[in-house]
């Protein structure tokens, strides 16, 4: 059955689940990489796949500007026109649209921006929120929401959240005037918002709550520039009135660490674009911390970039021959350390699953942060 989710084992507050939807399962907890425009940056689709990668995210905001939705609609929607034939979710283009700082005005309609791309005015309402998505078809779409910056006082963030629940009114109902209610095609999931106020916050999540049922929840608005301990206090303060036998979904948080701390608070899914583009810029996550490639210390290194991952880059390409690619300016280089980085945050979701399931994650958490803060690049 489309859009369900079981539970398949608990230790502390971390969840390994099952979650089921139109183009097929995902195994949780899960780490979503970012197809921005439509494809994972520098990747092909196959060495996504063969990274473990089981569901990816496509940006409502870059797709309706181009090349339209519109366009993917009639190559067949977005999983036909990428090739890309497991679980897809699209976000909703808030966080974009939020961004364009002075070249967005926000009102209770929607929001208004001029495009990045040719300085059109558009605009983004909830209700065109939705329609793009439909016609993108992706398995989950999201809420259009009100995202304010990491350090927003109380009133904008009071602002901001009690907007993202009146639009989420106007998306639930035009999610299910285009069909989505009835079908088994897409599910909606609404967005928590509230800054970094534990009051709004929970405010936040009784509002949706109300609005209700949803097949899974996302948690918006952190790793946007707050304290990590800040983000940990959210995350904590909400999991007790979360619904237990639902995904929730942690936005943009990507980053090793984030994802062992957000399981150990009972996140599933998270995304970020953090692994390929630290990927071109010569960054690598390893088990043993973060590598810099582009260092001196790697010039002669016949090591691989970590050698307990098993990524087609690191059984096959020395630390050596890697900085070597980056400064001859080959884009093979970027592409490997992409790939290797994407790998390593699902490898880090698999263990973190396989440790929830045999009752050992507070134990591997631990140890697993201890050593990844420990060693690294100098």
């Amino acid at each position: 059955m489309a859009f369900e989710f079981e539970i398949q084992g608990r230790n502390g507050a971390a969840r390994a689940g099952l979650l089921s939807l139109p183009h097929g399962t995902v195994q949780t907890p899960a780490f979503m990489p970012v197809g921005t425009h439509g494809a994972v940056r520098g990747l092909h689709p196959r060495e996504v796949e063969e990274t473990g990668a089981q569901i990816i995210l496509g940006n409502t905001y870059h797709l309706h500007l181009r090349p339209g939705e519109e366009t993917v609609r009639a190559m067949g929607g977005l999983h036909r026109f990428t090739t890309w034939p497991r679980p897809m979710l699209t976000d909703s283009g808030g966080f974009q649209v939020f961004s364009l700082e002075g070249l967005r005005k926000v009102s209770e309609e929607g929001v208004e921006f001029v495009s990045h791309i040719d300085g059109t005015l558009r605009t983004i309402t909830p209700e065109s929120a939705m329609a793009i998505q439909w016609a993108l078809g992706a398995d989950v779409a999201m809420a259009f929401d009100h995202v304010v910056p990491a350090a927003s006082p109380f009133a904008d963030a009071e602002a901001g959240m009690e907007r993202t629940l009146r639009w989420l009114a106007r998306c639930r109902a035009e999610h299910g005037a285009l069909g989505g209610v009835s079908s088994n095609q897409q599910t909606l999931w609404p967005i928590l918002q509230g800054g970094t106020h534990l009051e709004l916050r929970g405010r936040s999540l009784e509002g949706t709550l109300s609005q209700g049922p949803w097949t899974g929840i996302a948690i918006g608005g952190l790793s946007v520039g707050e304290p990590k301990p800040v983000m940990h206090a959210v995350l904590e303060h909400l999991a007790p009135g979360l619904p237990q036998d639902r995904p929730r979904y942690l936005m943009g948080v990507g980053f090793p660490e984030d994802l062992v701390e957000g399981i150990a608070r009972g996140v599933d899914l998270f995304d970020c674009v953090a692994a390929t583009r630290n990927g071109r810029h010569g960054s690598a996550w390893t088990m043993s911390g973060r590598v810099n490639i582009k260092k001196s210390i790697h010039r002669v290194s016949e090591e691989p970039l970590d050698p307990g991952c098993d990524c087609a880059t690191c059984g096959r390409f020395s630390r050596g021959y890697l900085r070597h690619l980056f400064f001859a300016q080959e884009m093979l280089g970027l592409r490997l350390i992409s790939l290797h980085n994407v790998r390593f945050l699902i490898r880090v979701t698999e263990l973190a699953r396989a440790a929830i399931l045999d009752g050992t994650f507070d134990r591997w958490s631990r140890g697993w942060l201890q050593l990844y803060h420990a060693q690294g690049d100098p």
